[in-house]
């Protein structure tokens, strides 16, 4: 079975998509967050994630808080709608992060649980999850993970077991909109 690495935002988004690619891969879940702020929220959110993979069996793993790096790589967006280019800065940070250790590690396919969020476009996270594909030689397993009721499920599942369900997408810039 071909190996997945299964970029994961949160708990929530966690309480769901790894069940739709578990029949298909052998997946591991990969945290790598450092857009969220502020720490406290990360590793709340990180726990959250924890338990979901432990809830499938599935293998977790951490990637290293680096704000500082996610920060330059968003510097001068402050002000861009969400959605707009920080977002895509943002996702194509943490997904390039996602697809590095992919590489390194032997894994054969990448997918992200961002998609299943309401918050979140999911052209505009495919359209970089494809690109990175390219470029690394890895396939990306680009889904809306929105459909079939799956945020509805998510959203279920995470209440169910109790875990952190967060109000906002997550660094400092979005959470100013809540």
């Amino acid at each position: 079975m071909q190996k997945l690495l299964l970029h994961a935002c949160c708990g929530v988004c966690s309480a769901y998509v790894p069940e739709r690619l578990m029949p298909d891969f052998d997946v591991a879940i990969y945290y790598e967050n450092s857009n969220i702020y502020p720490s406290q929220e990360f590793y709340k959110r990180q726990e959250a994630a924890k338990i979901m993979a432990d809830g499938f069996n599935l293998p977790f793993i951490e990637a290293d808080y680096k704000p500082a790096d996610w920060f330059r790589h968003v510097r001068g967006l402050k002000n861009e709608p969400e959605r707009g280019k920080r977002c895509d800065a943002c996702i194509y940070h943490r997904l390039n992060k996602t697809f590095q250790y992919a590489k390194e590690k032997g894994f054969t396919a990448v997918a992200t649980t961002l998609s299943v969020s309401r918050r979140k476009d999911v052209n505009q996270i495919n359209t970089i999850g494809y690109a990175l594909a390219k470029q690394y030689g890895i396939e990306f397993v680009g889904r809306d993970w929105k459909k079939q009721e799956g945020e509805k499920i998510s959203q279920r599942r995470a209440k169910d077991a109790g875990i952190y369900r967060q109000e906002y997408c997550g660094c400092v810039y979005s959470r100013k909109n809540v």
